[in-house]
């Protein structure tokens, strides 16, 4: 039997959003944000075990083939705007510190987002690449797994000897991915040598919505990248890219390992061809709020129900605050029946309404504190239905093994809308946080969630039918209303969108 190797493993992830209201600050990464909150040593296998996580799939297989795992830390923050600086610092220096403390090491795993900017780096991956390939030298290989939402930059790809990303949006091979990691590590051991690699970076930005792999073109351009892996000896990754990260490597990237130079650039010519023809499908029908709930009264008077609504543009999952209040107002002036909302997320009204008991009446002012352009916070009288202290198992395969925790939590009422209030940020992407205060989402004759795609692997079973809005958000899915200034020239803002120059204004958000 090959003696056991020693294998350092570790994980800090962001997704930034640089146009979000809200920097991530240590706190945000030992809190968590709907992930295990901040771990360190032995603590991170049981914090990750049997859950939707890279690390844990990396984890479950570097154990099963024998090998030594040395854990240093593992966090990860709800996606917000920057990482602060000290946060950064703190987080990555401990990483490197538990290195060093661990050397010599046969190989060092990281379990990384690759969209991360920091206050004092563009490339907040990048950098920790960097420090870490400075630490261990060059012989020691450094591997990591990465979200489909990536914008992997040469310098993540130069200081790795091999990156993976998912391959599903929503996200439900993150285990998977994990493991994929340890087999590329595996090759390179086998190996002795880095693969050979070659990159192709597209000439446009993806809108998060329509980057979802259950839908055309991306499900075909996956199905694409897994008949290359087939019919060819080398190791295809798509990373579609997180289009709201303005610095100048925000974009979608494909890149391959191979044997040879030959085998890894044919490899991704075919999928770039590929990605390329299909560009003008990156693209949906976006309503407004209040057309979004005419036409799901339409489908509601047919029987069809329930019709559900993504406020995609105010997606904690992609940093914003979840607590815009454009589709709440929509469904309150059209007197909708039987609509359900989620999550408005308010601390302060919260904490207000646990002050109160349920069957009582409160008058609030909910929402809308983010300071979103055409935001503001809703204020009216509602119905206190149920309260919760926020904890529940989550049942769907996103969310897959974790306990969630939003603070405080209740359901308001306000006519025929129930509103799920919380106190802490999570991406609404699992029915089990509408029924923590007590609302049956398969019973709704509308559903708004405040999530993007990752909802549809929970939702999609039992809706009647998806659509997407565009309320006030700080993620707008017409990318050529963000206020860019560090874009490449030319680079194209959506499917066959305007092209990014200097000093365009933005549109005005919807």
């Amino acid at each position: 039997m090959p003696t056991p190797k020693r294998i350092v493993v570790c994980g800090f992830q962001h997704e930034t959003n640089t146009f979000a209201p809200t920097q991530a600050d240590l706190l945000a990464f030992e809190y968590g944000g709907g992930w295990p909150g901040l771990v360190r040593g032995d603590a991170l296998f049981a914090a990750i075990a049997g859950t939707n996580i890279p690390a844990a799939g990396f984890v479950d297989a570097a154990q099963r083939a024998g090998h030594t795992l040395l854990p240093t830390l593992w966090c990860a923050a709800s996606p917000s705007a920057h990482v602060a600086e000290a946060a950064f610092e703190q987080i990555a220096g401990e990483i490197l510190a538990g290195i060093e403390a661990a050397l010599p090491v046969d190989a060092v795993y990281l379990d990384l987002h690759g969209a991360m900017v920091t206050t004092h780096f563009d490339d907040g991956e990048g950098e920790l690449l960097r420090r870490v390939r400075a630490l261990v030298g060059d012989a020691v290989p450094v591997v990591a797994s990465l979200d489909l939402h990536a914008n992997v930059t040469a310098q993540m790809l130069a200081s790795a000897d091999a990156l993976v990303a998912y391959r599903t949006y929503p996200h439900v091979d993150m285990s998977r991915t994990g493991q994929r990691a340890f087999g590329l590590l595996e090759k390179r051991w086998s190996s002795g040598r880095r693969a050979a690699l070659a990159v192709r970076r597209l000439p446009f930005l993806i809108p998060i919505c329509w980057q979802c792999t259950d839908m055309q073109p991306a499900a075909g351009l996956y199905a694409l990248l897994a008949e290359i892996e087939a019919k060819v000896s080398a190791d295809l990754s798509f990373a579609t890219g997180f289009p709201a990260a303005d610095f100048a490597e925000c974009s979608p990237v494909i890149w391959a390992y191979g044997e040879d130079s030959a085998l890894a650039e044919a490899a991704v010519d075919i999928l770039a061809r590929g990605a390329n023809e299909s560009e003008a499908e990156f693209a949906g029908t976006l309503y407004s709020p209040d057309d979004a709930v005419r036409y799901a009264i339409e489908q509601n008077r047919t029987g069809r129900r329930p019709i559900i609504i993504a406020d995609g543009q105010d997606n904690p999952g992609a940093g914003a605050n979840s607590d815009t209040t454009g589709m709440l107002r929509a469904l309150i002036r059209q007197d909708v029946q039987g609509a359900a909302i989620g999550l408005m997320v308010d601390p302060q009204a919260a904490e207000a309404i646990h002050r109160r008991r349920a069957g009582e009446t409160i008058r609030l002012a909910l929402g809308g504190h983010s300071g979103v352009d055409g935001d503001a916070p809703y204020e009216d009288e509602f119905l206190i239905e149920a309260l919760s202290d926020g904890k529940v198992e989550a049942t769907g395969p996103y969310y897959a093994g974790f306990r969630l925790d939003v603070g405080p939590a209740a359901c308001l009422r306000r006519g025929g809308v129930r509103i799920v209030v919380a106190s802490f940020k999570v991406q609404m992407a699992d029915q089990a946080l509408f029924r923590l205060v007590g609302i049956e989402p398969t019973e709704q004759a509308m559903l708004v969630v405040k999530s993007a795609v990752h909802f549809r692997a929970d939702f999609a079973p039992m809706a009647a039918e998806i659509i997407v809005c565009a309320a006030p958000g700080p993620m707008p899915m017409r990318l050529e209303q963000l206020p860019w200034s560090k874009l490449p020239i030319g680079m194209r803002l959506g499917a066959k969108g305007q092209p990014f120059e200097l000093g365009r204004t933005a549109v005005a958000a919807a």
